[in-house]
């Protein structure tokens, strides 16, 4: 079995649900990853440990998904100089904004990226693509998923002309 080189980092193990989309894409792409469970207050010497040992262990991305006071990427962030991608979760009844203000709301010299709240499918795609800078074959297969992606699109619209013909709209004004 092929090291991880992704990290998926999760406050709770209430949160795999949210975090899955992640792992899915990764996966699909053929990105050996892992998912842990950290959290950066009730387990922060645990969290700094993987956070500081992870370049040693072949991790090249994290993915941390938390919600309400969403620290847990700030605390990796302030462990390792690896890239860090924020998963906000909407797991309070703020709605993951908290989430999301905590996580884009870095101090100067310790860059978290962020995607949007709830947005698992996205920070896997952006690990990879992060991946893929040094990686041609990833990259290949990353602008595979684009392409198939746009012939979706295509076929969807041909699909609703189809159904409706050019210049018609559902309910009958077009």
């Amino acid at each position: 079995m092929t090291a991880p080189t992704v990290a998926i980092l999760m406050g709770s193990r209430s949160d795999e649900e949210l975090v899955r989309p992640a792992a899915e894409i990764l996966a699909k792409l053929g990105v050996p990853h892992q998912l842990r469970v950290m959290s950066a207050h009730r387990t922060p010497a645990r969290t700094a440990a993987l956070a500081s040992s992870a370049r040693e262990q072949g991790i090249r991305v994290f993915i941390c998904a938390a919600g309400g006071a969403a620290h847990l990427a700030g605390a990796v962030a302030a462990h390792t100089t690896l890239p860090v991608i924020g998963l906000p979760l909407a797991r309070t009844p703020l709605a993951g904004e908290d989430a999301l203000l905590a996580t884009v709301q870095m101090p100067r010299g310790m860059p978290v990226a962020t995607v949007a709240v709830d947005g698992a499918y996205n920070a896997g795609l952006l690990a990879a693509q992060i991946l893929a800078v040094a990686d041609v074959e990833l990259a290949a297969r990353i602008d595979t998923l684009r392409a198939d992606m746009a012939t979706k699109v295509e076929a969807d619209d041909a699909a609703l002309v189809a159904s409706y013909g050019a210049g018609a709209t559902p309910g009958g004004r077009g």
